[in-house]
């Protein structure tokens, strides 16, 4: 399977099995249309370039139009165009027990001081709780010990700290962590953790410590005050918080050092020109920016719908536009997520197939240790998983979890960006589509430009002069 399109002025196109990217010449561009049609009626090409097909290319220049089969019937016999599909069978187990369990989301907090208008977690207790619910910090060691019990062979693991707010529950988190480095080393595990806060409660105590002993931090902010502002504010529902933020966002950061961080948005129908809201975070010293689409129901008002799209797609090329132009200047300070891809290695063939591995190699505890298969299943009974403090487990709901992946799912086998969304968010599209299976078409659409986006940054940059 073969991808190809025109952006930026050039030709791509992607290989889709092995990965490889070309940048093609016009002849070389549309010949890719004939040669699919060939393959489909046989698994070989001839060695030299068939009369129909310079009859189809009677415009090109007779030398050219040779020259562009030879290079791709080379490319071709190299697996580098139209290469076969790999054979997953057998590569991994597939009962939960046998597939370590490697990042777990703490739900530390399922309260906020803040009401954000597309607020999927319901103000903070995802619908569950009534009123404020924190994590106890026994709850919260039980939830670490299932994780290094069930992480089997797995020596580096992942846990955020998430809410709600977190920093409403700051002694805990601070509890937890001590009490995981002691016990890591006995089981001879690398814990990294992360938090997400929505930065109100920071002050210079929390900045040092999270500076110190939080690997990456997500920090939440829209983009410019009057786009931040309009859905993210104090549990009033009125008053903004940007001007309150960012300048402890700033005093953060800029102690951080080499440690990871976000800053981290959201972009919904009241401003789908998001570009200039990603700008403007870079702006303020912020180099690491994801903007994120909002998941919400048709019925609100703020949700992206498919009229949207283009819009959204011509914001992506506008920033992917503007990476353009500060690469070319030696300029790397807006580093945008969902433009990050590895086109040289990236992940193994079995991680780029299993995706985010929700339900089976990540999992999200609540409060009151319910097991979900990630933060945005929470609150749905119907995908609760156990409780770490019964260590009670529905092994049969996991293994359903493994075994959707992108080459069983009949809906992504066949699509071309399959190996770099690893079939996308399982929780969208049971929120939409009512099962894990059935992918949530305007999320699959979105990633599809910016994968396209995000390979011609890295020839426009890279691969060129």
């Amino acid at each position: 399977m073969v991808h190809k399109y025109i952006l930026f002025g050039y030709n791509i196109a992607i290989d889709v099995e092995s990965g490889a990217v070309h940048i093609l010449s016009d002849v070389a561009y549309k010949m890719l249309d004939y040669i699919d049609l060939m393959l489909k009626e046989s698994d070989t090409l001839p060695k030299d370039c068939p009369m129909d097909m310079r009859y189809q290319l009677a415009k090109y220049d007779g030398s050219e139009v040779n020259g562009a089969y030879a290079e791709i019937l080379e490319l071709y016999e190299k697996n580098m165009l139209f290469s076969k599909p790999f054979d997953i069978d057998g590569m991994e187990p597939d009962t939960f027990g046998q597939v370590p369990i490697k990042a777990m989301c703490l739900h530390i907090s399922h309260d906020c001081n803040m009401a954000c208008k597309y607020c999927f977690a319901g103000k903070g207790n995802f619908g569950i709780d009534k009123g404020e619910k924190y994590m106890s910090e026994e709850t919260g060691i039980k939830a670490i010990e299932f994780l290094l019990k069930n992480s089997a062979g797995r020596k580096n693991l992942e846990v955020d700290f998430f809410g709600g707010e977190p920093l409403l529950n700051f002694e805990t988190v601070k509890n937890i962590v001590a009490k995981t480095r002691e016990s890591e080393k006995e089981k001879n595990k690398n814990v990294r953790f992360t938090l997400t806060t929505n930065g109100t409660l920071l002050d210079d105590e929390k900045i040092a410590y999270i500076n110190e002993n939080i690997s990456n931090i997500v920090l939440s902010l829209d983009g410019l005050q009057t786009t931040n502002d309009n859905m993210r504010t104090y549990g009033d529902g009125e008053s903004g918080v940007y001007a309150d933020i960012v300048p402890l966002y700033k005093k953060l950061v800029e102690s951080r050092g080499d440690k990871d961080y976000y800053v981290r948005g959201t972009f919904t129908r009241n401003n789908l020109n998001f570009a200039k809201d990603a700008i403007h975070i870079a702006e303020l010293g912020f180099k690491n920016v994801s903007i994120e689409p909002v998941v919400a129901e048709e019925e609100d008002g703020y949700s992206i719908r498919k009229q949207d799209l283009p819009i959204v797609f011509r914001e992506y090329e506008l920033l992917a536009r503007e990476i353009i132009r500060k690469k070319r200047r030696d300029d790397d300070s807006l580093n945008f997520f969902h433009f990050n891809i590895d086109l040289d290695g990236g992940p193994c063939v079995y991680k780029r197939v299993k995706g985010c591995g929700a339900g089976c190699e990540y999992v999200a505890v609540t409060p009151d240790g319910d097991i979900y298969p990630c933060h945005q299943f929470v609150g749905n009974s119907e995908y609760k998983l156990g409780n770490v403090l019964s260590e009670d487990i529905n092994k049969k709901l996991m293994s359903q979890f493994y075994q959707n992946n992108i080459m069983s799912n009949e809906y992504c086998k066949d699509c071309w960006v399959k190996y770099f969304c690893g079939g996308g968010c399982v929780a969208n599209n049971v929120k939409f589509n009512k099962d894990i299976y059935t992918p949530y078409e305007i999320a699959c659409e979105m990633e599809k430009k910016r994968i396209e986006c995000a390979v011609a940054i890295k020839i426009a940059t890279e691969m060129t002069d």
